[in-house]
């Protein structure tokens, strides 16, 4: 084969891309290594989907994303132009980097948390240090000290699952004034707290969610930023300086009928977050030790099993969990929640393996 590579812009080969996780060909699989909500979407968002392949296709969707921007305006209690729409949570962060973060000084973020960080900081260039996390896996705002071209933090943390207080974020935002601290919110939904009904006392953050996770919508693909309207305008500016028409007609009025439907929403979270307490029992009947979780996944620990042992002998039994590599990682393995019948047949599988 022809080897092109010298046709490459400058700096491409030494790009490190993120690693999605396996998505497994065939049936039979128990998948809990991507953090997708075991759930059908709302009835509604799939009925506005459905009339939406009907109508209109042969034109462009609407650039600004209007009408779901006032859905979410009514959703969240903030001006249309406080919020901003992209294709998953992960195009609006790639934005976010390129909008508030090519600037004097370092980006912080933790050591052990997402892994598209470091891979969007270094594809703009942007210097960057990691702060690592206590001895418990949590993030201290205190250890967030000194001038920064910006911070972001997961909130929950991922993959540890554990969160913060709306009031350490507050604080934290408050002691840097000058720069954005980004909220990334993808799992806020299971337990903890959005930094939302901050925004009036602290202008410079910026919170980014997505309905990949507790709407049931990762197949969509829509995330949304919410912040500060002259914030909003840089993150349109960069949007616009690659493409203009980034969420298309379905995923607008699918989105927009999802966010309507709270009763839905509700209830789905409801039994995440059920199934997920029963799970954490049923793995510390088998010494098997969590950490506090605030989203739809754990992070689990075997006594005597090494991440890559315990992803291993799950596969074998045709269910896939996530490992990762890296300082402190090497014992513990993401496992998503699914139904209670899944989490069940997991822990059924566990106890054959002790």
């Amino acid at each position: 084969m022809t080897d092109l590579t010298n046709l490459w812009s400058r700096g491409i080969a030494d790009i490190t891309p993120y690693v999605p996780g396996e998505q497994p060909q065939g049936d039979g699989w128990i998948k809990l290594n991507t953090n997708e909500n075991p759930y059908s979407p709302s009835p509604s968002a799939v009925a506005a989907m459905m009339t939406a392949c009907q109508a209109r296709m042969p034109l462009y969707p609407d650039p600004t994303s209007l009408e779901l921007r006032k859905t979410l305006a009514r959703r969240f209690g903030v001006s249309v132009e406080s919020t901003f729409v992209g294709n998953g949570s992960d195009e609006i962060l790639a934005f976010a980097f390129r909008a508030f973060f090519q600037r004097d000084g370092e980006l912080l973020f933790p050591d052990v948390t997402y892994s598209f960080y470091p891979v969007y900081a270094r594809f703009w260039g942007i210097p960057f240090r990691t702060i690592p996390l206590r001895g418990d896996y949590t993030i201290d705002p205190a250890d967030y000290q000194g001038s920064a071209s910006g911070i972001v933090l997961p909130n929950p943390n991922a993959p540890t699952a554990i969160a913060l207080h709306r009031g350490q974020l507050q604080e934290l935002a408050q002691a840097h004034p000058e720069c954005v601290v980004l909220v990334d919110e993808a799992y806020v939904d299971f337990g903890a707290e959005s930094a939302i009904p901050l925004l009036e006392t602290c202008p410079n953050i910026v919170v980014v969610q997505t309905l990949s996770k507790s709407w049931s919508l990762a197949g969509l693909r829509v995330g949304f930023a919410i912040a500060h309207p002259t914030l909003i305008q840089a993150l349109e500016r960069v949007r616009d300086s690659f493409n203009s028409y980034t969420v298309d007609r379905i995923a607008q009025l699918g989105a927009a009928a999802a966010l309507s439907d709270d009763s839905w929403f509700q209830e789905t979270t409801r039994k995440i977050i059920a199934t997920r307490e029963r799970f954490v029992a049923g793995l510390l009947d088998l010494g098997i030790e969590t950490l506090p979780s605030s989203a739809n996944f754990v992070f689990a620990a075997h006594p005597e099993w090494s991440a890559q042992e315990f992803l291993a002998k799950l596969r074998e039994h045709r269910v896939l969990v996530r490992a990762f590599k890296g300082p402190r990682l090497d014992r513990h393995v993401r496992i998503t929640i699914g139904t209670d019948m899944q989490m069940d047949g997991v822990l059924a599988i566990l106890r054959k393996l002790r």
